[in-house]
């Protein structure tokens, strides 16, 4: 449908679903085509009609409205053709993918999810489909929450769910096409199968794979190949005569329903409808009984002995950081030397960022190995998702383990545009929510798709928390999500305004984990300013005004540390520990904040 549209002149930022109300006639025009082109199960003009893509386009409160039209212009399309005696054909409710990601890999939950998805099957099934098509499907949890809402929904309409795959021929959520097949009909889908994708070979290939797992029906709907850009348009190069061949071959692959996804014309499918008529529709591949794959965890060893970190967090023993932030060059002597003086002085380990505030430095993860090798203190690697794609972070955490790195703070990460290099791109496939729950999965010996690396990479898992953003509802629900996901301990922001750090230990007391507080000694009336209106860090007035009345440099350093031993404290009955700031590569002022705490520290 998008691509007949696309041809017709329609613009891609327009909303295609919104059609069915504003130019329902064009809708009905296309629907006839390919009924005239053979056709027999006509899906909707409902791909994109969920709260979540409409609401792109200003849309979300018609999400009944536009999908009741969907099936009303194919049913009316249905309804020509037999008046003409020329046929008959189902019409088949379409229901995409939500367009985001769903936890734990993004911040929508499934039961979000599962809303969006009963509302749209509603207003489908409430206007008269025949059957459901849940398709394209990126993963299986989103797959299973669509079929959920089918179930719950629409339990007499049958559903056909299909994923779409890779060059592999598996789901862009790493899973095979056989563990998608057994999954799928487990969950009581009426026929399973793949559309879209890259073409019609990796979708025959996925299809082959399901058939030896599953005896329901199956659906193999691939794109006419890869879209091309010629002369500023993108154009499906597979003909009508290679699409007719591929459903020959899926046909006999034992595919039952046939047909074609994005680039397939009502020619594609005049082409495909002539070459399956030459062929016995029962001289199909005997379904074999193979048992699905299953997943081969090696579980973590005990959080205790996987880091020292670990052993501190399992124990209750009050626990000591000090962030070190990687230089701008390839020289880390400096943060080196300052590892070894804050070692000698007792701190359990160093924190190390991983490009604060997007800027270009040594990346976090060398400097920890130096540090480790070279001062002797245990490191705990910052690790964003701003960068890197899953292939990415599944390859960096393997790595990491392989190289003695046990300790993972998961964090989103700052967007370039805050950086020095602002017209950078960023990726943030996952969040941080997501990070935990690949690391959790790493931690189990699994990748993301499933798939056994053959030993537990073993990592003590940290989350950050901000206890004093403006909408902390949201933040407390992310907060939980993390836990959920797999965190073990928390590092919070600096704290400067000790009851909002009470009130969020209050709010998480049903998902606590050990808490570590951060402590940021200020250097200046201006860094309490950046603070404040750049990192949106909650800064009594109280605090800004001792800042303000220091008559010198030294004064206001020597202010900051006072106030920042005044909050270690006052946190320290409430937390399980302290990360202490180093602004400016201070290491020393570190250590004199940490006095109090480190005997060592005190005697210097």
């Amino acid at each position: 449908m998008g691509t007949v549209l696309y041809a017709r002149g329609v613009f891609i930022n327009r909303c295609y679903d919104e059609l069915n109300l504003s130019d329902p006639g064009l809708i009905l025009s296309i629907h006839e085509e390919y009924l005239q082109a053979g056709a027999e199960i006509l899906e909707t003009n409902t791909f994109g009609a969920n709260r979540f893509r409409l609401a792109r386009h200003g849309l979300a409160g018609k999400v009944a409205e536009i999908n009741a039209a969907g099936v009303r212009l194919a049913r009316q399309a249905v309804a020509h053709l037999k008046e003409k005696q020329a046929g008959d054909a189902w019409v088949a409710g379409s229901v995409g993918p939500l367009g985001l990601r769903l936890e734990p890999l993004g911040p929508t939950s499934l039961e979000e999810a599962r809303a969006a998805f009963a509302e749209q099957i509603h207003a489908l099934a409430a206007a008269g489909a025949g059957l459901l098509v849940i398709e394209t499907m990126p993963a299986l949890d989103e797959a299973h929450e669509a079929l959920k809402a089918a179930r719950d929904t629409a339990p007499d309409l049958p559903v056909l769910v299909m994923v779409t795959v890779d060059d592999e021929s598996n789901c862009l959520d790493g899973s095979s096409p056989q563990h998608a097949a057994a999954s799928l009909t487990d969950w009581g889908a009426n026929a399973v199968g793949v559309n879209c994708s890259t073409g019609p070979a990796t979708v025959l290939t996925a299809i082959e794979a399901m058939r030896s797992i599953t005896t329901l029906p199956l659906a193999a709907m691939p794109n006419a190949g890869m879209p091309r850009a010629v002369e500023g348009r993108n154009i499906y190069l597979c003909s009508p005569e290679y699409m007719a061949s591929f459903a020959r071959k899926a046909l006999r692959a034992g595919a039952q329903i046939v047909g074609g996804c994005c680039g397939t014309t009502p020619d594609h499918i005049r082409a495909m409808r002539s070459a399956l008529r030459a062929i016995d529709a029962q001289t199909r591949l005997a379904t074999a009984g193979a048992a699905p794959p299953s997943e081969t965890e090696t579980p973590p060893a005990p959080l205790g002995q996987r880091s020292r970190i670990g052993s501190l967090v399992e124990s209750g023993e009050f626990i000591t950081l000090v962030e070190i932030v990687p230089p701008r060059g390839i020289d880390g002597s400096k943060e080196i030397d300052g590892a070894r003086l804050l070692a000698g002085l007792g701190v359990h380990a160093i924190n190390v960022p991983d490009s604060p505030r997007a800027s270009a430095r040594m990346s976090a993860q060398s400097l920890c190995i130096q540090i480790q090798q070279t001062a002797g203190i245990e490191t705990v690697l910052h690790y964003t998702c701003r960068d890197r794609n899953v292939l990415s972070i599944q390859s960096d955490l393997l790595g990491a383990s392989s190289i003695g790195l046990r300790n993972i703070l998961c964090l989103t990460g700052d967007p370039p545009k805050l950086g020095n290099y602002p017209d950078a791109t960023a990726v943030f496939d996952v969040d941080a929510i997501g990070l935990v729950n690949i690391v959790r999965r790493l931690n189990h010996g699994l990748d993301i798709g499933s798939n056994s690396i053959g030993a537990s990479t073993n990592f003590t898992i940290a989350c950050a928390a901000n206890p004093g953003v403006p909408d902390i509802e949201h933040e407390l629900r992310r907060f939980h999500y993390k836990v959920e996901a797999g965190a073990e301990y928390a590092i919070t922001q600096p704290v400067f305004d000790l009851r909002l750090l009470e009130e969020f230990l209050r709010r998480i007391e049903d998902y606590r984990i050990p808490v570590i507080a951060g402590i940021w000694p200020l250097t200046s009336l201006r860094n309490a300013e950046f603070m404040r209106n750049d990192l949106r860090v909650s800064m009594p007035e109280e605090i800004m005004q001792r800042m303000a009345q220091c008559e010198s440099p030294d004064a206001a350093r020597r202010e900051g540390i006072r106030i920042a031993q005044e909050m270690l404290e006052a946190v320290r009955p409430l937390v399980q520990g302290v990360q202490v700031a180093a602004p400016f590569g201070r290491y020393a002022a570190a250590a004199e904040v940490l006095a109090g705490v480190l005997p060592q520290a005190a005697s210097r």
